[in-house]
């Protein structure tokens, strides 16, 4: 399959990859709630139609920052777990928490994050080993 980008800009690629309104969050659930399953995704307070779900896990499994493999418990059940790649969309994640907290309370009611206030460093790493400890079970 042939990867259309609109230029080779970084930050243009980048957006041609999770740039839509739906993969950072996808790409948050499981980095920071570990969700795993279809069912628990499609659970998220956003109520992401199951198609666009489906749609937005393929494409984030062929720029290999998701991969799909089975349950350890249910052979039957796809699970989908974040690689190295998507593990490393954690300083994004991060920095859009702490700008949408900053910037967009006077427009929404923001749910407070805990330790947000934290130096940001200690955060992504922490939610970086905690993905990476539950990954563990998997391999």
């Amino acid at each position: 399959m042939k990867k259309e980008f609109r230029s080779g800009c970084p930050v243009s690629s980048s957006l041609d990859v999770v740039g839509d309104k739906w993969s950072l969050l996808i790409i948050r659930d499981m980095l920071v709630k570990h969700k795993k399953t279809f069912k628990q995704m499609s659970d998220s307070y956003e109520k992401i139609a199951p198609s666009i779900l489906s749609a937005r896990l393929k494409l984030l499994e062929s720029y290999k920052l998701i991969f799909k493999t089975k349950a350890p418990e249910n052979k039957k059940e796809n699970i989908y777990l974040l690689t190295e790649k998507g593990i490393r969309l954690t300083p994004i994640i991060i920095e859009f928490s702490l700008w949408g907290n900053y910037n967009m309370r006077e427009f929404n009611e923001i749910d407070d994050i805990e330790g947000l206030n934290l130096d940001k460093t200690l955060i992504i790493q922490k939610i970086q080993d905690s993905y990476n400890s539950m990954l563990l079970n998997f391999r």
